[in-house]
């Protein structure tokens, strides 16, 4: 899977950073701290059941699942005090397949941006050395490009007309979301600017899907609350 093979190499990074760490100028009030690395967005997906009006009802129990995508992030923090920031994390938009989970069904693919603020936490700041780092805060995700694919399309008509009916015509709506974010970090100085960065984030993204058809429109919420790991690089100025 590759949720594990980031998260071992988040820990690979963060713990050979540990042993070639060097003391260096810490961080402290009015310090900038720029980030930069491949952000994965993992989803842990959980989804109401999907109801489709049909004579009985057509019901898929257990909703759709989101896969994962890596792009590139990055976030901008600011030392309030030697302890304290204030970080916006911001990324190229991420991509993501949708499929049905009762059947091998493509159903659909959006992209998003999830711009997010946090508050973190310092212990170790105002001292020299490795930088760990906890925070929480708010995220906003914003939903666009929503496309169903033609599996869908043709799964659709067959479980309303029958088998070999033509395919359904359907649009794909996702609200937008705002939640609560954490995270977790440690910065690993290499020299008195540059750092080796591991960040790992879980945020509460809800949001309501809508699949308008010509014969019916359905409705369903999707928690898609992923973990995003972060490993990259970070410069103090």
């Amino acid at each position: 899977m590759r949720s594990n093979s980031l998260r071992n190499m988040w820990l690979g990074i963060a713990a050979l950073g540990v042993a070639g760490a060097h003391p260096v100028a810490a961080y402290d009030a009015g310090s900038w701290v720029v980030r930069a690395g491949a952000a994965m967005v993992d989803p842990d997906t959980s989804s109401d059941a999907i109801v489709i009006p049909t004579e009985p009802a057509t019901v898929l129990p257990n909703g759709v699942d989101v896969d994962d995508d890596t792009q590139l992030g990055v976030t901008v923090s600011y030392m309030l005090t030697d302890q304290w920031s204030v970080e916006l994390l911001a990324s190229t938009p991420f991509e993501h397949d949708i499929t049905l989970e009762d059947a091998p069904v493509d159903a659909g693919s959006t992209r998003h941006l999830p711009p997010t603020l946090t508050v973190n936490w310092y212990p170790r700041g105002g001292r020299d050395g490795w930088q760990p780092f906890i925070g929480a805060g708010l995220n906003y995700t914003y939903f666009w490009d929503e496309d169903t694919d033609g599996q869908l399309e043709a799964a659709l008509g067959e479980i309303v007309g029958g088998p070999g009916a033509d395919p359904i015509p359907a649009d794909l709506d996702l609200d937008d979301s705002w939640g609560l974010a954490l995270r977790a970090g440690v910065d690993v100085p290499i020299n008195d600017n540059w750092a080796v960065s591991a960040s790992l984030y879980w945020i509460d993204i809800d949001t309501e899907a809508e699949v308008s058809t010509p014969v019916a429109d359905v409705d369903f919420d999707v928690e898609i609350d992923p973990w995003v790991y972060m490993l990259g690089v970070s410069y103090r100025f």
